[in-house]
């Protein structure tokens, strides 16, 4: 195999790139590579080949060798908010280097006064492409030292992936032809020096901006509109923007993102993307969060689908043969395994979530293991109090000091916020410990630090929120029964997003607990199912161009109504942001009928396939009115979704996917 000797480019303590006090390069995001916490100005190249990138702030510099390797020497960490200041480039753009040869400096010194890290960074950009793996010198190194040998892979025959590359259209997906059409009216790759995005723009820096025809560009489909500004060549294409850039960095090739360039794009997104009003704050930070919680989920949206089904089919089955069934060997085995992908939610939402936060997913997918650790849902399920505070049951002590462990199993947001703190925590701990002991005292100090903050304060939090809810919620159905509904139907699911909805849930199980229990609240709860699930199916029948989306709307809507709302909502209602306020307002629809008519619940199983848990003896209309309500509920939400709730056409993927229309002139 051919291998490639990489040289220090600077004095200074070596690492492995997975040492980096950033998670873009530690996790590998730019690929493979080395650190240096530098001791000295000067900068060399590492390898011999030629420069052929620049950053406009002096802070990145790359280089291609001759056997194709890209390499990015990044110096520093987020010094492309000093604008070049501290640093000094004695190379230039197509200059052949050799290895050794003096490419800048950097002032040390002004970095740190800056507040900012020195570490110089060589990151091999094409690593998926041309690295078979990668050996590193850790320890104190000087320039010019070998740091580490770059094996590469064998010779393959080469697969273009310029934007004119054969690709069948049939082939590639939405974002995939919105990227592929945008780089050819660009010019394609030989026209771009770089690619960044911000929070709706596709932004190019072209080596001649002649070259775009705007009106062009404007009839992609997929693409909203174009703009020029700063010097950038600005492509807006919406909420999908992320996926698009993606896709087009797919086929330019990864040396030609700048990670930071899009991180502070995305901040410095001026007054034309944005309301800067309280109210346009307000929204965007409503919208990151409903991002951040759609995009944790969204990986195990089809896991939890398929569960929902199986689980459905499993009560389809007791219905039949009746509850000896469930004592079966077998019914236990396909029961369990129904309900793995919900009791380890925590395992895989942290995953998923760190994934997009910037953490390490296994260290918070292990403390999502230790929430729901058996020892401590036992804690849970044992009901045993020593005491109360503020309302919450004493159940356990830390340390000597007393506290209420609550139920994590089914939860989502205490493992968003526990992936959100692991991402702001590591690079503080990577600040101050030694490279030698990061390995594993890193991930000691923080599933101990992380999970204790979960474990002790945002569970904790979350109940008394839930406890307060509960007596409020309480009072309302001592008050009124139809206005309960309207109230509990329009917001449960709300409260299900933030595990709040635990609230309900002993209010329910205390009504259903007494000789021939019953329940209205339970009631509204199913109602809320239907609705979410009615909603998914609006989608699905206006949706015509993405197949993506129609696949999943319609499993998801099946799921609901066998009593599983999470795909609907995180991999449907949510993410369009529309539907799941339609279908909370069908929902409100429903539970005011519900309440009205008094419908009672007398068992857990809700929505469609829970219609055997409204049947009563004592109460033979009973069902008749589930059914009512049902219908009701149905229709209302599938219809002010379907026209209101969705627009295909303002959706980019099916945009991209749609017909495109003709002009006069046009062949035929």
């Amino acid at each position: 195999m051919t291998v490639e000797h990489l040289l220090a480019p600077v004095s200074g303590l070596l690492m492995p790139i997975t040492d980096v006090s950033d998670p873009v390069f530690s996790q590998k995001m730019m690929g493979d590579g080395f650190g240096i916490e530098p001791s000295s100005n000067q900068i060399i190249a590492p390898v011999s080949g030629r420069i052929i990138m620049l950053a406009d702030t002096k802070h990145a510099i790359g280089i291609k060798t001759d056997s194709g390797l890209e390499l990015l020497i990044h110096l520093g960490i987020d010094t492309v908010e000093l604008k070049g200041a501290p640093f000094e480039i004695d190379t230039a753009m197509d200059m052949a280097v050799k290895a050794g040869d003096a490419i800048g400096s950097m002032d040390l010194d002004a970095i740190h006064a800056a507040g900012k890290k020195t570490t110089v960074i060589v990151a091999i950009t094409n690593t998926t492409d041309k690295l078979d793996h990668i050996d590193v010198n850790t320890g104190e190194v000087a320039a010019g030292d070998e740091a580490a040998v770059a094996t590469l892979k064998e010779a393959t025959a080469s697969v273009s992936t310029a934007p004119d590359a054969n690709v069948s259209e049939e082939d590639a997906n939405e974002y995939a032809k919105t990227a592929r059409l945008v780089l050819k009216e660009v010019g394609g790759q030989q026209n771009v020096n770089s690619l960044i995005h911000c929070i709706t723009r596709l932004r190019f820096y072209l080596k001649d901006d002649h070259v775009p025809n705007d009106d062009e560009v404007r009839e992609i489909p997929g693409v909203i509109d174009v703009a020029r500004a700063g010097g950038q060549y600005q492509v807006v294409i919406g909420q999908t923007v992320g996926d698009v850039y993606d896709e087009a960095i797919k086929q330019l090739g990864p040396g030609y993102a700048n990670a930071e360039g899009t991180a502070q794009a995305i901040a410095d997104t001026t007054d034309e993307d944005l309301d800067q009003s309280l109210w346009g704050k307000t929204k965007r930070g409503a919208s990151a969060l409903i991002g951040t919680i759609t995009g944790s989920m969204m990986p195990v949206v089809g896991l939890l689908a398929a569960s929902g089904m199986l689980k459905g089919i499993l009560t389809l089955i007791v219905m039949i043969w009746g509850n000896d069934v469930t004592k079966s060997q077998t019914y236990l085995l396909i029961n369990a395994m129904g309900d793995a992908t919900f009791y380890f939610l925590p395992v895989l939402v942290g995953f998923t979530a760190a994934q997009k936060l910037g953490a390490n997913p296994a260290i918070v997918a292990v403390i999502g293991a230790f929430l729901i650790y058996p020892s401590l849902t036992d804690i849970v399920a044992s009901g045993k109090f020593t005491g109360t505070i503020l309302g919450m049951g004493i159940n356990s002590n830390f340390a000597g000091i007393p506290v209420h462990i609550p139920q994590y199993t089914y939860s989502i947001f205490p493992m968003i916020f526990a992936a959100w703190m692991a991402s702001k925590i590591e690079p503080w701990i990577k600040k101050w410990m030694p490279v030698m002991l990061r390995m594993i005292f890193s991930p000691l100090v923080e599933i101990f630090l992380v999970g204790l903050t979960v474990l002790l304060i945002v569970g904790p939090v979350i109940t008394l929120i839930s406890t307060g809810l509960s007596n409020a919620l309480q009072a309302l159905l001592n008050l009124s029964l139809p206005l309960s509904g309207l109230v509990i139907g329009g917001l449960y699911q709300v409260l299900v997003i933030f595990g709040l909805h635990w609230a309900v849930v002993p209010i329910i199980a205390q009504q259903l607990s007494v000789a021939g229990g019953h329940s209205v609240l339970n009631g509204i709860v199913s109602v809320t199912m239907i609705a979410q699930g009615a909603g998914a199916l609006a989608v699905w029948v206006k949706t015509r161009n993405n197949a993506n989306l129609k696949g999943l709307s319609i499993s998801a809507a099946i799921s609901a109504f066998v009593g599983i709302t999470e795909p609907a909502m995180y991999g449907v209602n949510l993410k369009y942001g529309r539907v799941f306020i339609t279908s909370s307002i069908g929902a409100a629809i429903g539970g005011l009928l519900n309440g009205l008519l008094g419908v009672d619940m007398y068992g857990f199983t809700g929505s469609l396939i829970g219609f055997p848990s409204f049947a009563s003896a004592s109460n033979p209309n009973n069902l008749l009115y589930f059914w009512i309500v049902s219908i009701v509920t149905l229709v209302a939400a599938f219809t002010i979704t379907y026209f209101f709730g969705y627009n295909e056409a303002n959706d980019g993927v099916a945009k991209a996917n749609a017909p495109k229309k003709r002009h006069l002139g046009d062949k035929k």
